[in-house]
């Protein structure tokens, strides 16, 4: 249940922080596509949390599968995870601080990709979910790589945790889209509010993972709690 709870957090994080959102306000009006229809912008921002989710589960079981399936990477991860989780932790922690430079190329759907999935209903969000999930930024690579990965690997659910992950990335685009779809928010007073919500939350969720790190350091590498 904790697991379950944590990575549902790590997935609203990843949707309100600064890259992760822009794309999710470009989501946004695609979901709102053909007017402000409460049942279909309630439909394709499902299909689109239905997206992302179906792409951080695979995107984790084929990590997974390709690290049990190693003999070299299976041996290294049933030896080591524990001393490695710590040091991983704590410099995601220190990516989410900016504490640590860390930068990476970005990737976006092009127009002709956009252009094919609008004529494509529901089933045009979920490729547009898929799609946009798969484009990471450093925010989001720390959180998915470096948080959510160790915790999945640490449990063993597979593919659960990052579908929970994946379906909390989304939050923010379906709440937006059937609000303002049944007309009682903007999008612009909406994520002005993830926005404000955000810079506390990234810096309170940082500061837990460094001193998370550091615990579990101390206590698989040095042994000293």
């Amino acid at each position: 249940m904790l697991a379950t709870a944590t990575a549902f957090w790590l997935g609203i994080l990843t949707s309100i922080s600064p890259c992760p959102l822009a794309s999710n306000i470009a989501a946004l009006s695609f979901c709102l596509r053909g007017g402000p229809s409460l049942r279909r912008a309630a439909g394709y921002g499902t299909a689109y949390a239905a997206g992302r989710a179906a792409a951080y589960a695979g995107l984790a079981m084929l990590i997974m599968t390709a690290g049990f399936s190693i003999p070299i990477l299976s041996d290294f991860l049933q030896r080591y995870l524990n001393k490695a989780l710590g040091p991983v932790l704590v410099l995601t922690g220190a990516v989410i601080l900016d504490l640590l430079p860390f930068s990476m190329g970005t990737w976006k759907p092009s127009e002709a990709w956009t252009s094919r999935l609008v004529r494509n209903g529901a089933w045009g969000s979920a490729g547009m979910g898929f799609l946009l999930a798969l484009a990471f930024c450093p925010v989001s690579a720390a959180l998915f790589f470096g948080a959510l990965i160790p915790l999945t690997l640490k449990t063993g659910t597979w593919g659960f945790l990052p579908f929970v992950y994946g379906l909390a990335t989304a939050v923010p685009v379906l709440l937006s889209a059937t609000a303002i779809a049944g007309g009682t928010a903007s999008i612009t007073d909406r994520f002005a509010s993830f926005q404000a919500f955000a810079k506390h939350t990234r810096t309170a969720t940082g500061a837990i993972l460094v001193l998370l790190g550091v615990y579990l350091t101390l206590r698989h590498i040095f042994h000293v709690l």
